[in-house]
């Protein structure tokens, strides 16, 4: 395995994409290029979690996909990878010009273009690159499965959202097309989060009104800002298929969050699959022992979406293995 950390900004140590590069071998693909996965840890657009980092990367890695964690913009990591806890604080400080939206989908581009920069040295299949996150992170995935032709992100890099004449800029709009979607217990409805938090406890209240903070840069944010970034109500045709999970039990972000997006996937024609697992607490990763710093974040019946993840990117992503051995 190639396991390097690029940093996205020559200038900054926060914002990094870790590669784990399966090795070629004559024995295995002899040359032949494995579909990718991009991993967006969550964490309240605080900071992002190691526990839905390298363990879900090895957990995708085995199944024989190149995966790439990214570590993208947080409000309680600086430029220069200084970390403060602001988790269990009631307010935050003013916001942070370095990490507000639309930097971090903007991050998930950046890193794209990247892998089609080393696509042959890494045998990459860029036709088959997919996006996954986990509550915020799976936040972060699906804005930008849903806004990757956009001018937010395409036009930032360079290339005219409208335009469909290959070649016409540096970067052709395709090379930002995610092939598919993996969202874990995500946040997909700002409006419908608003309602609920407003419904629950002061201490929910301060909570949300921090994460706002860290990622827009408001405790309370108009509800015009928050419809923009509801990626459940910016679905559209260019929406690649989408695997959802999580459980009906998730205190913090309510399962109805999946709900909602699985149900704008469906009135748009997008194939999708979603999984609900009954028991387990929000920020489970992948349920295991590999990924739990407690007890509590283990939990056998939802440690299955893994392989059902699996099995979903199998009908996408199957690998080039041959019919029989080379003669």
């Amino acid at each position: 395995m190639i396991s390097e950390v690029i940093k996205l900004y020559e200038d900054r140590n926060d914002v990094t994409l870790t590669t784990y590069i399966l090795q070629d071998s004559p024995q295995l693909l002899a040359g032949g290029r494995r579909p990718a996965i991009i991993i967006c840890p969550g964490g309240a657009y605080l900071d992002c979690s190691d526990r839905e980092a390298e363990p879900v990367a090895m957990k995708f890695a085995s199944m024989g996909y190149h995966t790439f964690v990214l570590r993208y913009s947080r409000y309680g990591t600086e430029p220069d990878g200084t970390k403060t806890d602001f988790f269990g604080q009631a307010s935050a400080p003013l916001p942070k010009e370095h990490c507000l939206y639309p930097t971090h989908m903007r991050e998930i581009g950046k890193s794209m273009l990247i892998i089609h920069e080393h696509a042959a040295e890494w045998l990459v299949d860029t036709d088959k690159i997919a996006v996954c996150g986990f509550s915020a992170g799976a936040h972060n995935a699906a804005m930008y499965a849903t806004h990757w032709h956009e001018e937010v992100i395409c036009g930032f890099f360079g290339e005219t959202a409208n335009s469909d004449t290959p070649g016409e800029t540096a970067f052709g709009k395709e090379k930002f097309r995610p092939a598919a979607a993996i969202l874990g217990y995500t946040l997909s409805d700002y409006l419908l989060m608003k309602e609920a938090v407003l419904a629950s406890s002061p201490e929910d209240a301060a909570f949300f009104g921090l994460s706002n903070t860290a990622f827009l840069g408001e405790a309370i944010p108009t509800d015009e800002k928050l419809l923009e970034v509801s990626p459940a109500r910016n679905v559209t045709e260019n929406t690649p298929p989408t695997f959802l999970w999580a459980t009906s039990a998730d205190a913090m972000v309510p399962v109805q969050q999946s709900l909602q997006m699985a149900a704008a996937l469906a009135d748009h024609h997008i194939p999708f699959e979603m999984h609900i697992f009954e028991e387990g607490a929000h920020g489970l990763s992948l349920a295991t022992p590999a990924s739990a710093g407690t007890k509590s974040q283990i939990n056998g019946d939802a440690a299955k979406w893994a392989d059902l993840a699996g099995c979903w990117l199998e009908k996408r992503f199957a690998l080039p293995v041959p019919d029989k051995n080379a003669e």
